[in-house]
């Protein structure tokens, strides 16, 4: 008798406390977004945690994973947060979105001494190769432009890495990204050249929930993320973009 009103108990208790989910918090390596001391750091990173955290949720996990990976768990898993997501017309039925988090350029790069690659509009990209990420907003803008002359790579700095090493002759890049890829291949900024904006890229890049995660929860953090916001927190720490160390 004894044991079965200790489990009654406990179930009492499970049922009232245990509902709280577990967050899965994924994104990739960004100026906002990198490993710091063995955790993962940055400016976007600290919005993420004051907002859980101003939410009142304490249990989540945040990791990097090459983007294809943490795109795919965002589509297919329940209480997952992926940030730093372009919000397009393709994707707005497949999150349910928080907030905008910022709004950086995006452009279309080349080197400075690649003096044979001319390019005035994008359909003077098709003799060339063009660097994007797999299931990255660029790629998915690209395809949608009916360029077929892209190289796909898993990750930002193994595209930066090949146009460096005259593998590809052009990449398409968000202003703030710039000088981490420079400080990881030890190469001056300087020598890259911008073409052209791509206006329909800068657009903003947001934090979101997968479909699968309950409304009261995303609510919850949609809340607190607009306090943030309303406080001037937001902008002011998106404004601090320190390279990693």
């Amino acid at each position: 008798m004894k044991t079965y009103s200790f489990l009654a108990l406990w179930l009492i208790v499970y049922s009232l406390s245990g509902h709280a989910e577990s967050i899965r918090v994924v994104t990739e390596t960004t100026a906002y977004s990198y490993m710091k001391e063995g955790k993962v750091a940055g400016s976007a990173t600290e919005v993420i945690e004051l907002s859980l955290k101003k939410a009142g949720i304490t249990d989540y996990s945040i990791n990097i994973y090459p983007w294809a990976r943490a795109y795919d768990l965002a589509l297919q898993k329940a209480n997952v947060l992926i940030y730093l997501i372009a919000r397009t017309p393709n994707r707005e039925a497949d999150f349910k979105w928080v907030g905008e988090l910022s709004r950086p350029q995006c452009f279309l790069v080349k080197l400075k001494e690649r003096t044979d690659i001319k390019v005035n509009k994008l359909a003077d990209t098709k003799r060339y190769s063009i660097g994007v990420v797999r299931d990255d907003v660029r790629q998915q803008y690209l395809q949608q432009q009916k360029l077929t002359n892209l190289s796909i790579s898993s990750q930002q700095s193994d595209s930066f890495r090949q146009l460096v090493n005259h593998q590809l002759d052009l990449i398409v890049l968000f202003d703030a990204d710039m000088p981490r890829l420079c400080q990881q291949q030890s190469f001056d900024c300087n020598k890259l050249e911008k073409l052209f904006l791509l206006n329909e890229l800068s657009n903003g890049i947001y934090m979101a929930f997968s479909k699968k995660t309950p409304d009261k929860l995303v609510k919850q953090t949609q809340d607190a993320f607009e306090k943030l916001k309303a406080e001037g927190l937001v902008k002011q720490i998106m404004e601090q973009v320190p390279l990693p160390r």
